[in-house]
C-alpha cells in the first residue's frame, strides 16, 4: 500500500526539480535580455548626445543662425563636449547627469558672465537632462538635478543679459519645467504600470499555488481512499484462502465457495481500483466513472464479510437516499473498516452493524 504514495512523492519531487531548473533558465534569459537593454540604451544615448555635440559645436561657430550673445566659440564648444559626454550616460549612470548643469554654471563664473548664448548648445542639453532625471532618477537624484538647473538658470538671469527680457525668462524656464513634469509624469505612471503588473503575477503565483495544493490534498485523500479499498478485499481474499487450505482435503464445496468468494473480492477490489485511480487522470469526460459508494452500498460489505463465514446482523432504519453523499461514503467506509478489522484482528464470528438514517445524520453502530 505504500506504492501509490511513494510514486506521488516521486513524481511531485521531479515537479519540484523542473519548476527548480525553469526559474533557474527563466532568470539566466532575463538577465540576459537586460544586458543587451542596457548595451542598446548605451549606444542610443551616445548618439544623441554626439548629435547635440554636432549642432551645438556648428551653432557655436555660426552654422545655425540662433546664437545669442558674445563670447569664444572654442570656449563654448568645450562646454558642449563636456555636456555631451555627460548626456551620453544618461540611462546608464543618471547621477551624472547633474554634471550638465554644473558645467554651464562654471564656464559663466569662468567666464564672468561673457560667453554665448545657445540653443542647441545650451538649452537642449538642459532639457534632455531635466527629463533623463525626472524619468530615470532615483532617490533624491530627480531633485537634486532640478537644484542644480534651477541655480544655472538663476546665474544665466542674473549675468547674461541677452536672457533678461521677460519673454526669454518665461520661455525658458516654461521649457525646463514642462520638460522636468513630462519625465516626473512618465516615471509615475511606468511605476503604476510595474505595480499593477506584480500584484497580477502575485496572484497569479498564489492562484497556482492554491491549485497545486488542491491536487495535493486531493491525491491524499485519493491515496487513503485506494489504501482502504485494497485493506478490505485484500483481507476478505487471505481470510478466504486461510480457510480454504484448513479444509481443502475434507470439503471441496466449501474451497469451491471460498475461491469463488476471492474471485468476487478480487473482482470488486480492481472496480473500486480503476474507479479511484480513473479519479487521478486528467479528462473532463465523465463516462465510465462509477458513483461514490454509500449507505446503499454498505449492503455489499456486509454480504462479502458473511462470504468469509462471519455472521453479520444488518439493520438499517430511515431513508438512505436522503443522506448526502459526502456522509454516505463516510459512513460506507467505517463500516468497510470496521468489518476488516472484525476479520484481521479478533476471533469474532459474529458482529452487528445497525445503521440509522435521519434528517441530515447517518449513525452507524456496530459491535462484535
Amino acid at each position: 500500500m505504500s506504492a501509490p504514495s511513494v510514486g506521488m512523492a516521486s513524481t511531485t519531487g521531479d515537479s519540484t526539480v523542473d519548476r527548480g531548473m525553469t526559474r533557474t533558465v527563466a532568470g539566466a534569459r532575463f538577465v540576459e535580455a537586460m544586458e543587451r537593454r542596457r548595451f542598446w540604451h548605451g549606444v542610443q544615448d551616445a548618439a544623441l548626445a554626439l548629435a547635440l555635440a554636432a549642432a551645438g559645436i556648428a551653432e557655436a561657430f555660426g552654422f545655425v543662425e540662433s546664437v545669442m550673445g558674445d563670447g569664444s566659440p572654442v570656449v563654448s564648444s568645450f562646454g558642449i563636449v563636456l555636456a555631451a559626454g555627460l548626456l551620453s550616460q544618461r540611462r546608464l549612470h543618471t547621477w551624472l547627469l547633474p554634471g550638465v548643469f554644473a558645467v554651464w554654471l562654471a564656464m559663466g563664473v569662468l567666464t564672468l558672465g561673457q560667453m554665448q548664448s545657445l540653443f542647441w548648445g545650451q538649452l537642449v542639453p538642459f532639457i534632455v537632462a531635466l527629463y533623463s532625471l525626472a524619468r530615470h532618477g532615483r532617490g533624491r537624484l530627480p531633485w537634486i538635478g532640478a537644484g542644480a538647473a534651477a541655480v544655472a538658470l538663476l546665474f544665466a538671469d542674473f549675468f547674461l543679459p541677452v536672457l533678461q527680457s521677460v519673454d526669454e525668462i518665461a520661455f525658458h524656464w516654461t521649457v525646463c519645467v514642462i520638460a522636468f513634469a513630462a519625465g516626473w509624469g512618465l516615471r509615475t505612471s511606468e511605476a503604476r504600470a510595474v505595480a499593477a503588473a506584480m500584484r497580477a503575477n502575485a496572484a497569479e503565483t498564489e492562484s497556482r499555488e492554491q491549485a497545486r495544493a488542491a491536487v495535493a490534498e486531493e491525491r491524499t485523500r485519493i491515496a487513503r481512499e485506494l489504501h482502504d479499498v485494497l485493506a478490505h478485499s485484500v483481507s476478505v481474499m487471505v481470510v478466504q484462502a486461510g480457510a480454504a487450505e484448513q479444509v481443502v482435503d475434507d470439503d471441496p464445496e466449501y474451497v469451491r465457495r471460498a475461491l469463488a468468494a476471492i474471485r468476487v473480492a478480487g473482482a470488486n477490489s480492481l472496480d473500486e481500483v480503476r474507479r479511484v485511480v480513473s479519479l487521478l487522470r486528467e479528462s473532463d469526460a465523465a463516462d465510465g466513472l462509477a458513483p461514490q459508494p454509500g449507505i446503499t452500498a454498505i449492503g455489499e460489505l456486509v454480504a462479502a464479510a458473511e462470504a468469509t463465514g462471519l455472521e453479520v446482523d444488518f439493520e438499517v432504519s430511515g431513508t438512505p437516499h436522503d443522506v448526502p453523499p459526502g456522509l454516505g461514503l463516510t459512513a460506507y467506509r467505517i463500516v468497510q473498516e470496521a468489518l476488516t478489522n472484525v476479520r484481521k484482528h479478533s476471533d469474532a464470528r459474529r458482529a452487528r452493524v445497525a445503521v440509522r438514517c435521519g434528517a441530515g445524520d447517518a449513525h452507524d453502530r456496530g459491535r462484535r
